[in-house]
Formats: C-alpha cells, sequence, structure tokens
C-alpha cells in the first residue's frame, strides 16, 4: 500500500543508510501524505551495503510500500575506503534488536547513482533528495551529471554540525569526507541539518509510550527503534537525527534555517582559525585548528555567496506532533 497521494504531495528520493533513526524518518515519510517517495537508494553507514539494502527491503515489505523501488549503491567511499561501522549504536544489522520478514521482492536493477539522475530528469523540477547517510551515492550522480543540481527541487542532507563546536565529526560526512566536500561544493545551494540541531529530537519515555500504543507498528518496530540499548539517551531518549530531516521537508517551518558558507575538510591538515565573527569550525581537532576530514568549517551569514542553508534552531514541539500524527495514520492503515 503505497502514499496517500495529494494532487500536491512533493516526490522525494531517500537515500539511506538503514539505521535505526533511518527506519523511523522512513515511517514519517510513508505516512505523511505530503509527500510520494519515489525511489529509496542505498549506501553502506551504519552497516555494511548488503545489510542496508536488506533492511530497506524489509521496511518497504513491513510498510506495505513494495511498489517503492530500492536500489543499493555504494559500499565504499570516494577513495576506495570502507564507509560501514558494523556493530555500532546501530548493532550488527543495522536495526538493532528489530526482526522483520525476508525481504520480497528483490532490489532493483542498476546502481544508486544512476537511479537518482535518472528520476530527477524525469520531473525536473519536482524531485527532493534526501540524503540521510555519507554523501556518496548523491557525490557519485553529481559527478557524473553536473547539471543534475539545478533539476532537483532541493537537496537536503543530514550530517554535519553548523553552529557550534562538536567533539568529533559527524559520521555521515566523516565517512566520506571527499563526497561531502564534492557534493557542497556542487554549485547548488544545500539544505543541510546538522546533528547539533536534530539532536534536539529525542525518543524519550512519553514517546515511545505513544509509539507502543499504535498497533503493530508501534510494538514492532517504532518503539523497538527507539529502545535499543546502543542507542540509549538516558531519560531524554536517544535522538532522532534522520527523521527531523523528512520532518523539515514535508513542513520547513519545524526548523529554522540561516544561509551559511560551508567547507567540508577533507585532508585533516587545513581549516579556519574559528576565531573570525559567525565562523564556526565543528568537528574534532578544532580548539588546535587542525580539523579532521569531515570536520565542517561554517560562516553563518556571510558577507559572501552562500553554498548551504544550514538549521540553526528546531521547534521540537511541531516535530513530534508532525511525526507522531504521520505514525498514527500508518499504523491505521497497516493494522
Amino acid at each position: 500500500m503505497g502514499n496517500l497521494l495529494r494532487v500536491t504531495a512533493r516526490k522525494v528520493i531517500i537515500d539511506c543508510d538503514p539505521g535505526l533513526d533511518d527506519a523511523l524518518a522512513l515511517v514519517l515519510a510513508f505516512g505523511d501524505p505530503e509527500l510520494e517517495v519515489v525511489g529509496i537508494t542505498t549506501v553502506a553507514g551504519n552497516a555494511a551495503l548488503e545489510r542496508t539494502t536488506a533492511n530497506a527491503l524489509r521496511l518497504r515489505a513491513f510498510l506495505g510500500t513494495g511498489e517503492v523501488p530500492v536500489v543499493p549503491g555504494s559500499s565504499h567511499a570516494l577513495t576506495g575506503n570502507r564507509l560501514a561501522r558494523e556493530g555500532g549504536p546501530h548493532g550488527v544489522s543495522g536495526l538493532g534488536a528489530v526482526t522483520l520478514p525476508e525481504p520480497s521482492p528483490p532490489p532493483a536493477d542498476g546502481h544508486a547513482a544512476g537511479f537518482i539522475t535518472e528520476a530527477v530528469r524525469a520531473h525536473p523540477g519536482e524531485v527532493t533528495l534526501v540524503a540521510l547517510g555519507p554523501l556518496t551515492n548523491v557525490a557519485l550522480a553529481v559527478r557524473a551529471a553536473p547539471d543534475l543540481v539545478d533539476q532537483v527541487r532541493d537537496l537536503v542532507v543530514l550530517g554535519g554540525s553548523y553552529t557550534r563546536p562538536a567533539p568529533a565529526p559527524d559520521f555521515n560526512l566523516a565517512a566520506d569526507p571527499e563526497a561531502a566536500a564534492l557534493v557542497f561544493g556542487a554549485g547548488r545551494a544545500v539544505t543541510a541539518l546538522g546533528v547539533d540541531v536534530a539532536g534536539r529530537a529525542r525518543a524519550g519515555r512519553a514517546v515511545v509510550a505513544e509509539m507502543r500504543a499504535m498497533g503493530r507498528l508501534g510494538r514492532e518496530l517504532l518503539a523497538p527503534c527507539a529502545e535499543f540499548p546502543g542507542r540509549a539517551g538516558g531519560d531524554e531518549g536517544p535522538a532522532v537525527y534522520d527523521a527531523c530531516a523528512i520532518a523539515c521537508v514535508i513542513n520547513p517551518e519545524v526548523a529554522a534555517f540561516a544561509p551559511a558558507a560551508v567547507t567540508v575538510e577533507t585532508s585533516g591538515s587545513s581549516g579556519g582559525s574559528g576565531s573570525a565573527e559567525g565562523t564556526h569550525v565543528t568537528g574534532a581537532g578544532a580548539a588546535a585548528g587542525r580539523p579532521l576530514p569531515g570536520t565542517t568549517v561554517t560562516v553563518l551569514r556571510p558577507a559572501g555567496p552562500a553554498n548551504a542553508l544550514v538549521a540553526t534552531a528546531l521547534d521540537v514541539e511541531r516535530f513530534w506532533e508532525l511525526t507522531l500524527n504521520a505514525y498514527r495514520r500508518l499504523a491505521l492503515r497497516l493494522g
């Protein structure tokens, strides 16, 4: 069963590495009538590519959205380094303790980068590309077809940190910093939601209790995603980063955004000093002036050109109202 579409539904491609919070993001996308998911593309990240692809297929089957193509992409970064962080906060499988039926049908043929290019060109100006994992697939698409950035409706990236220093570079950018630098330098303003802002949305006890009341969807998927020990966040619960990116596509007023000039460090040997007004070196090594690869150097509201709109605040109450309502809609459809 697909989205309950309205004439105004926005077409989206979701490039992801499922992933517990990727799963919560996909449920939101399929549960809100504002979106039409035209494809899911996968990348290694929270688990190896074969696992993230299998997880996307399982989620598609569980959610009754079998008509949406799932297209696998990159297992390694542009430099050839392996992308996956297996056994991390999402567990070995990538979906923690969630158990879903074996997927059917199989993934679509081809590579994610090619699918992205073809789908955007088939609907110029209509498709929003939402990247929830390492940016390798998006970078490959842009590198092969530079005009792609002029044909997307919007390019939304979950990753980085833009408003304050972070103890370490965000995984999504650090996993393939060359890809991230290519995307931010592609000539199209990126809508970027950093973990500094998205991390304010947490699935606390009250939220999980609401999830559990949502029938099979809540018991078998939503609550287990939020309660997996690897992502425990104390009384506040774990952050649901990826769902925030989807929520901002549905309703941009969920977050406040500001223009910014963003540079992604690739070598680890250079980077801004962070001393200029409005400049933030937001990653490990910032204090020593030697940011690690994947670190973002951000100038908010620059006097010169901006290559991004970065989130600076999140309306957490509005986010959860939108998200839980979408979950309830899908829960009713699934029974």
